[in-house]
């Protein structure tokens, strides 16, 4: 019986991951269906959006725990690619920095979804749902899952009806806006 036992170990094995992957799957679909299709704005002209961008507010996530004077630089690479860097400073606005650089790239000729790829193989969306489409002085990102969201501006500090119309819009496509962290960032900048 042990014998017999040892050598369906791996089946076994096998089995129980398959039936953990398909209920993965099949909550992350689910999860996907509770909300309606998520739009983005009809053409991002990638040349424009490219230079620096502060972040004036996010929905938590892991890798911006305790982030103040948050950044995103992009630049235009050969062959279409962009080049992210995130800074942050840590616990503090002049608090020590940390970087994350990425790889970023359109999926489709909108350019208002693109792929970012921090590390291989794991792409996540960053979709462009608002932006403003005359100088691209603010920008509203997010996701189909609406566990991520992002209110970017070219300044450190976002006009108050503004920010509250990127807001507004945000809870409107299905994003859990209440729970929005409001980014400190330098007043001199």
């Amino acid at each position: 019986m042990a014998n017999l036992l040892k050598r369906r170990r791996p089946v076994l094995f096998a089995a129980a991951a398959a039936v953990v992957t398909t209920g993965v799957a099949a909550y992350t679909y689910a999860r996907r269906k509770l909300h309606a299709p998520l739009p983005t704005v009809p053409h991002v002209d990638l040349h424009k959006y490219m230079g620096l961008w502060y972040e004036v507010a996010r929905l938590p996530t892991r890798f911006e725990k305790g982030c103040q004077h948050v950044t995103a630089e992009y630049k235009l690479q050969p062959g279409g690619k962009v080049r992210v860097l995130n800074t942050c400073h840590k616990e503090g606005l002049n608090g020590p920095v940390e970087t994350a650089t990425a790889t970023a790239r359109a999926v489709d000729s909108t350019n208002s979804k693109l792929k970012v790829q921090f590390f291989w193989p794991f792409e996540g969306d960053y979709w462009i749902l608002d932006l403003d489409l005359s100088d691209y002085r603010y920008a509203l990102v997010g996701e189909p899952a609406r566990k991520s969201l992002w209110l970017l501006s070219r300044t450190p500090h976002l006009e108050r009806s503004i920010r509250d119309r990127l807001v507004a819009h945000a809870r409107d496509l299905g994003f859990p806006v209440e729970n929005l962290l409001f980014t400190p960032q330098p007043v001199g900048e």
